[in-house]
């Protein structure tokens, strides 16, 4: 990885974006643009979320093209989809000789001029780092957050910033930014506290091995400042085993654990689910509601929590003065886009409610846990799952964990693999329909199999019209869950 760095000063400076509609990108494109950068990007010519973010900044994505690269632009970002010798718009840029950053890269220069705080895990990342930052929305310190997505609670946008930041000097402020494991992209950041949500196999085409992944977290750990604060999950074994291996390696870090396991003020104690609230209590601070499902994103506001403690602290700052002010960014959290989103809400042909949520669950551990939220949660809907599996190396590795995922739910549709552009299908003998004929074996009715998703539609709208018995007062709950555009279907029986 070279080692080109952007100008702290970004006022005037002229950067393009390849890849813009990126979520990590379009969250940095937003940061720089407000910091006063000149704006250009391209990208394919699908309509992505992302799109809405670029037209509030009156951008918009360039094709793919050598004629984008003027004389004018001084830097180059571009996502790690896109290759310095294939992209058009990069060889251009090598060819004259303009920097050239990866998104990561980019991302590490920024947080290098700021108290930054990384918020990294296999799961619970972009969440946590939602609830983090709408928390800090509350706080009197200056704050920025950046989010692997769409936080309803920022204005639908992937970052917010403190008015305090603009009158605070430079570098004066506390930055907070989702960081990603794969391909070790973390290693570019400058953290000075971190949460670590989750270690476990993932990502089995960059990391063969458990210990594989278990070690790139290691080393982004290991990049704490001397006297640094890594805030854990106590409930996570793969966690704890990087902890085990921290301590020997970093006796000086400042070790502050959170879950139902861990001991001291983050001690979490879950209470009870009413009126679609999830109630809890942290013995240092008392009881709070989450207005979102799932156990699992508890645990990501107890993490959250613990983070906007210390930076109180850090700031000076008693932190049980503001527990009013932490109640309540934990209440104004609504999720983030594709996390649990509610999409939208129909009658079907007996007057009953059909509830359509969306997520990007796409790890055998996320979509068991959320599943298992959406099932407390929804007590009184019958829940029918629309998932779509993503990557073959993935669903290759973690089949069994995969079939086993559906407990919680009265019907599942499955698909074909929704393939990676880093892999070739013709290399695995694994197929959607493998996934489909192994999840018979755990669950025995009400598994069918769509190849195309689109196929599935009819299916649907037979199965959400029919009649409920007792034991689903309150209707059906359709669920579209996975990392493909499975969404569709959902969105088509809205319409």
């Amino acid at each position: 990885m070279n080692d080109v760095s952007l100008p702290e000063d970004l006022n005037g400076v002229h950067i393009h974006f390849v890849g813009i509609k990126g979520t990590g990108m379009a969250a940095l494109v937003e940061i720089f643009f407000h910091k006063g950068a000149v704006i250009t990007g391209s990208d394919v010519a699908e309509h992505f979320y992302t799109d809405e973010i670029l037209s509030k900044l009156n951008l918009k994505a360039l094709p793919f093209s050598g004629d984008n690269i003027t004389d004018e632009i001084q830097y180059v970002v571009y996502s790690s989809a896109y290759k310095l010798d294939v992209n058009p718009d990069l060889i251009a840029a090598v060819k004259k000789g303009i920097p050239c950053l990866l998104y990561t890269q980019a991302l590490g220069f920024y947080s290098s001029l700021a108290y930054s705080c990384g918020i990294c895990g296999v799961h619970g990342k972009t969440s946590t780092t939602g609830l983090t930052g709408t928390i800090l929305k509350e706080l009197p310190i200056p704050s920025q957050t950046l989010a692997g997505s769409i936080i309803k609670s920022f204005g639908d946008t992937c970052t917010y910033t403190s008015p305090l930041v603009s009158s605070e000097k430079k570098g004066n402020s506390f930055f907070v930014a989702e960081t990603c494991e794969y391909q070790r992209h973390f290693m570019s950041f400058h953290p000075q506290k971190i949460i670590l949500t989750s270690v476990e196999p993932d990502h089995q085409d960059y990391y063969p091995t458990y210990e594989d992944i278990r070690t790139a977290f290691v080393d982004y750990v290991c990049l704490l400042p001397e006297n640094g604060d890594l805030i854990y999950c106590a409930d996570d074994k793969g966690a704890l085993d990087v902890v085990s291996i921290v301590e020997k390696m970093r006796p000086d870090l400042h070790m502050i654990p959170y879950g139902t396991m861990a001991e001291g003020d983050f001690h979490l104690v879950y209470k009870e689910v009413s009126d679609e609230e999830n109630r809890f209590a942290l013995d240092g601070f008392g009881d709070f509601y989450l207005k979102v499902p799932g156990k699992h994103e508890v645990m990501d506001a107890c993490a959250a929590v613990a983070l906007c403690v210390c930076l109180l602290k850090e700031a000076g700052k008693d932190p049980l003065s503001f527990k009013k002010e932490i109640s309540a960014g934990l209440a104004n959290f609504a999720g983030g886009k594709r996390r649990s989103e509610v999409i939208g809400e129909f009658k079907n042909k007996h007057g009953k409610s059909v509830l359509v949520i969306d997520d990007y669950g796409h790890h055998p551990t996320a979509v068991k846990t959320t599943l298992a939220g959406f099932r407390e949660f929804y007590a009184g809907r019958k829940i029918i799952v629309d998932f779509m599996s993503h990557t073959y190396s993935r669903t290759q590795a973690l089949l069994k964990e995969f079939s086993e995922s559906f407990s919680d739910v009265d019907g599942v549709i499955l698909h074909k693999i929704y393939s990676s552009a880093r892999e070739n299908p013709k290399d695995f003998s694994i197929t959607g329909r493998t996934l489909f004929e192994e999840t018979l074996k755990s669950k025995k009715e009400g598994v069918v199999y769509f190849e195309e998703i689109m196929d599935a539609l009819d299916y649907a709208k037979e199965e959400l019209n029919k009649e409920l018995d007792s034991a689903y007062p309150d209707g059906y709950l359709f669920v579209t869950m996975g990392a493909g555009d499975n969404w569709k279907i959902g969105k088509a029986l809205l319409d």
